[in-house]
């Protein structure tokens, strides 16, 4: 262990950190073909409904016109009675949230209770199943963002003496996330659409104060909590009530991913995951957080 200003250590050693940062690195190198597939189909598929429903209000459908996507059912029950491997991740994380103290901010605040953040989304322009995948977006480009400002922070020694095992972890879950919306991007761009390259959501002012305000790792790790629980609780819920084969697979592939980063974060803060069989959903975004 090493001590940081401030008093803050970290409560397990590097070499453990580091070797649960390898197996989140290995789980999401696993996961990471099987996303960008799933999520091209996802905006193919969205791109040909789109041409299908333009379609029937000209006219009737050509023999060619493609059908609705079929039952989703049994997908979504792959994914949660067979998950293999990666559905560990999910037993890992705490079945708590761990709300708001006096240095953070909930990811959920409401509009008011922030300042209007620059970037915003053309609600004309992202409509049903596409807002999702534009939330999606933005979640994972805010995480980008947390990351980078608390690495920035840590290098200019703002926390004091950071253990190389806590930075090599926030540089890989940056990457993931990086990767994360790279997916979400990529079907946007296949449904035709516009990528989301910003943060359009309504707490991003509260986020950036509250990392601003950050004076410890512990700080910016129980920030960074908050925001993994919520991408990891948005793509569960979308698992559980998504219309959209495409989107679910999407969804499903991510999930655990940002699971296990939670939970890595709450051996950092020395809080040791509680198993539950399921995440809770109450942290989960709606695509009201957009700003539009």
């Amino acid at each position: 262990m090493r001590r940081a200003r401030g008093g803050w250590e970290l409560p397990i050693g590097e070499n453990e950190l580091s070797g649960l940062t390898e197996d989140m690195e290995e789980a999401h190198r696993e996961t990471l073909p099987a996303m960008r597939t799933s999520a091209a189909d996802l905006g193919e598929r969205i791109r040909e409904l789109g041409h299908a429903n333009r379609g029937s209000q000209e006219g009737p459908k050509s023999p060619g016109s493609p059908a609705p996507d079929g039952p989703v059912d049994a997908g979504r029950r792959r994914f949660l009675l067979n998950a293999g491997g990666l559905g560990a991740a999910f037993l890992l994380t705490g079945c708590s949230s761990p709300g708001t103290d006096e240095k953070g901010v909930s990811p959920q605040a409401a509009p008011s209770e922030v300042l209007p953040p620059r970037a915003a989304v053309d609600t004309v322009m992202y409509t049903a199943e596409l807002r999702f995948v534009a939330l999606s977006a933005a979640l994972e480009n805010q995480a980008v963002g947390a990351y980078g400002s608390i690495l920035a922070a840590a290098g200019a020694e703002k926390f004091g003496a950071v253990p190389p095992a806590v930075s090599t972890f926030v540089t890989m879950a940056m990457a993931h996330h990086i990767d994360h919306a790279k997916a979400w991007n990529e079907a946007l761009t296949a449904a035709g659409k516009p990528v989301v390259t910003d943060v359009p959501l309504s707490n991003q002012r509260a986020v950036t104060a509250a990392l601003d305000r950050a004076a410890t790792v512990d700080d910016a790790a129980k920030l960074a909590l908050q925001l993994e629980e919520q991408a990891a609780q948005t793509y569960l819920s979308a698992v559980y009530h998504g219309k959209s084969r495409g989107g679910i697979e999407t969804a499903a592939t991510v999930a655990p991913v940002e699971a296990m980063h939670a939970s890595i974060l709450r051996f950092i803060l020395g809080q040791y995951p509680v198993p539950d069989a399921f995440l809770p959903e109450d942290m989960a975004a709606t695509p009201g957080l957009l700003t539009v």
